[in-house]
């Protein structure tokens, strides 16, 4: 199975944000990654407006839309408050994934508790799905948690990697990426789609995609932005695709 290379912009964005110049531009940087080979753009707009803004998910959209119809996937992702989910049902992206995190939190940091959640983000899940977009839910690799989010209606699952990344930069992840692994394959037997992202680079990604079954998709941000100050934008996307396979 062929794994797409989603990339979150948000860091370009934060840049940007800095100073009252208007660039690095978002909408350039997209349209640089997609036209080097990348499969879709993420964004996640938080409330304090520090990485992507409003905006920018229109003025991405447009571009995803206008030029590059068909070819590539817009993801947005977030905490589904009434103004994400507003910004959302305007952008009408391909997926949203949707994830439980505070606004003062630095980033992302956890998945579903879908005990605690599943009612709540059933109706939310049903609503985004009946507009026609694909729903992923951020979660942990808890393979128990695998059927509480089919039972939430979910596409996909997204698989928090954060661990794993922390395990093999330690270089002992075995035990860690099989309780992925047994994750996924619990998704799956569940008829859900997999996902992953989160502090996932060119050294982790290789084994990590070997590893997990039917991987769908990667989202990766921070790591990638780091690599194209140094590869440029053409050449990260290259790197990444050739780490995926």
């Amino acid at each position: 199975m062929k794994t797409k290379l989603s990339v979150n912009v948000n860091k370009v964005a934060l840049l940007r944000n800095q100073r009252d110049v208007g660039y690095p531009s978002v909408v350039n940087a997209a349209r640089r990654i997609i036209t080097a080979g990348g499969h879709g753009i993420t964004v996640h707009p938080r409330p304090d407006e520090r990485h992507v803004r409003p905006g920018d998910v229109t003025d991405l959209d447009r571009l995803i839309r206008d030029e590059f119809a068909g070819r590539v996937e817009f993801n947005i992702e977030g905490n589904p408050t009434e103004e994400l989910l507003e910004i959302v049902h305007e952008a009408r992206p391909d997926q949203v994934t949707l994830v439980p995190d505070d606004p003062d939190q630095r980033t992302s940091d956890h998945g579903w508790d879908l005990v605690a959640d599943g009612d709540r983000l059933k109706p939310i899940i049903a609503g985004l799905a009946a507009a026609g977009m694909r729903v992923s839910l951020f979660m942990d690799p808890d393979p128990a948690a695998m059927e509480l989010a089919a039972a939430c209606g979910a596409h996909r699952i997204e698989l928090y990697t954060e661990s794993y990344a922390t395990a093999h930069a330690a270089g002992d992840c075995e035990r860690v990426l099989a309780g992925f692994v047994a994750a996924a394959e619990t998704a799956i037997a569940n008829g859900l789609g997999i996902n992953a992202g989160h502090d996932l680079n060119l050294d982790n990604l290789p084994l990590f995609q070997r590893s997990v079954p039917e991987l769908a998709e990667v989202s990766i941000g921070h790591a990638f932005t780091a690599d194209a100050l140094e590869l440029g934008y053409n050449g990260a996307v290259a790197a990444y695709l050739a780490a995926l396979g």
